[in-house]
């Protein structure tokens, strides 16, 4: 699978994952907050600028962000339309700011890290018999690998179209990308099962 996470021994890389994940959760606050469009650019530059000192090329800062593009697009134009510019560009920042800095913390932090702390913070649940921190931070885990591993199988399936001399449709792409998806978790559920790591205590 394709992984979000890069090599390296930034400052970034060396943080805990725990204090990352509430680094990112005060900055989403922040965010949130404050509704200065001018401000919400300059955090957009911060999070734009982290990568650059990642020394991460603008190819794959752009793949990284494609995901997220259109979302932020649509909501800054539905924003725009119905409460004007000013709000528009505030809300396009403000999504801007918040998917670079959680891309950020994705390109530091290994997705066993991730599994780590998620597990460690559900434990309370856990112990009140709600439900088995383990299972919740391998789910986490895994919607995180599957993330760019999904991008991928789309691209490849366009791929495949244009091979083919076929104009790519909506139709044609979503159906065998949710076919193959759903085998991929198929074959990773029965692995996990086979190797018992649900049934762990």
């Amino acid at each position: 699978m394709r992984s979000l996470h890069i090599n390296g021994d930034s400052v970034l890389h060396r943080l805990p994952a725990a204090v990352k994940l509430a680094a990112l959760a005060i900055i989403s606050l922040i965010l949130f907050m404050i509704n200065n469009a001018g401000f919400l650019a300059g955090a957009a530059f911060a999070g734009l600028a982290g990568h650059a000192l990642l020394r991460i090329s603008t190819a794959e800062i752009w793949r990284r962000m494609r995901p997220f593009a259109l979302i932020v697009v649509v909501v800054a134009l539905f924003t725009a339309t119905f409460n004007g510019t000013a709000e528009g560009l505030t809300a396009f920042f403000r999504l801007a700011a918040l998917a670079l800095f959680a891309s950020l913390v994705t390109a530091t932090t290994t997705t066993g890290d991730f599994i780590d702390v998620i597990t460690r913070a559900a434990m309370p649940l856990e112990r009140l018999g709600i439900l088995k921190a383990r299972d919740v931070g391998l789910s986490i885990g895994l919607v995180i690998r599957f993330v760019p591993e999904i991008l991928s199988r789309y691209e490849v399936i366009r791929d495949a179209h244009y091979a083919r001399g076929l104009k790519p449709r909506p139709v044609s792409l979503i159906v065998p990308l949710i076919i193959t998806t759903l085998q991929s978790a198929d074959e990773i559920a029965a692995a996990i099962d086979a190797r018992g790591i649900r049934s762990q205590k």
